[in-house]
């Protein structure tokens, strides 16, 4: 079991951040990444819709033979965490637990921001998650647009700096000292984020805090990969256009990836 891939599932290319803080901090274990890009963005979508799809994804990963699941959507956490860790006899990470501990870890002043899809900021989610540190005072705000100009490749530029501009005015006004990136889709922004915000406010990635979770699960499973053993090959599935997927997939990861798969589903 040792020797099997962790899953990462999202609902279509914004997990890849987290596939390459898995692949960058944990070199010797391979991956299998399904990304459901035929019924993306998960965002707008209502948490039942994004339930029935998580799940059908999370399955087909179980069925591969994977050996932990990485819930690499901030939609999909919030929807099915509870039910997949009941359902599946392989552990299971999400990526919004490790943020908040990380946030509240760094906090100074108890003043935190939360940016995330509108299905993330709706479903409570990250109040919930924060409700365990009772000092701390947490900003949610929807940014519904950063996941499109991701996906456009549109990362730097004008149009950027102003969406950010109007979408952060609220935890500005906050007066927030922490900023949790709580979309895997959001530290590609990380620059113009960096920017507007701040020297003095701090960013959370939930990739970077999901990655970190993922190797203290597998020690805690005995279920780290042998050193010594041949170079990991990584595996990635799509539900979509497979070209168009791995295509961006070089892009986000910096690597030459194998050809995504396609998998069925019902759209």
């Amino acid at each position: 079991m040792a020797d099997a891939p962790i899953g990462i599932f999202d609902s279509g290319f914004g997990g890849l951040t987290v596939a390459r803080a898995v692949i960058d901090q944990l070199p010797h274990e391979p991956v299998l990444y399904l990304g459901d890009t035929a019924r993306q963005p998960y965002g707008p979508r209502p948490i039942a819709e994004v339930r029935r799809f998580a799940l059908e994804c999370l399955d087909e990963l179980v069925e591969r033979g994977v050996k932990l699941l990485v819930i690499a959507c901030n939609s999909a956490s919030a929807a099915v965490l509870h039910d997949a860790r009941e359902r599946y006899p392989v552990p299971v990470v999400e990526v919004i637990r490790p943020a908040v501990r990380r946030a509240v870890s760094s906090t100074r002043s108890g003043r935190v921001g939360v940016i995330a899809t509108t299905a993330t900021v709706t479903s409570g989610a990250y109040e919930d998650a924060f409700a365990a540190a009772p000092h701390v005072d947490v900003v949610t705000q929807a940014c519904p647009r950063f996941v499109e100009l991701v996906e456009a490749g549109t990362t730097t530029g004008p149009e950027v700096l102003e969406v950010a501009r109007e979408y952060l005015a609220p935890v500005q006004a906050a007066g927030v000292d922490t900023l949790v990136l709580g979309c895997t889709h959001y530290p590609l922004l990380t620059g113009v984020l960096s920017y507007v915000m701040g020297p003095d406010v701090t960013l959370v990635s939930s990739a970077e805090e999901t990655a970190q979770e993922v190797y203290r699960v597998l020690v805690r499973e005995g279920l780290t990969r042998a050193q010594g053993l041949p170079a990991p090959e990584h595996r990635f599935l799509t539900t979509g256009e497979p070209e168009a997927f791995t295509a961006l997939a070089r892009r986000f990861l910096g690597l030459d990836v194998p050809a995504a798969e396609l998998v069925a589903v019902p759209v």
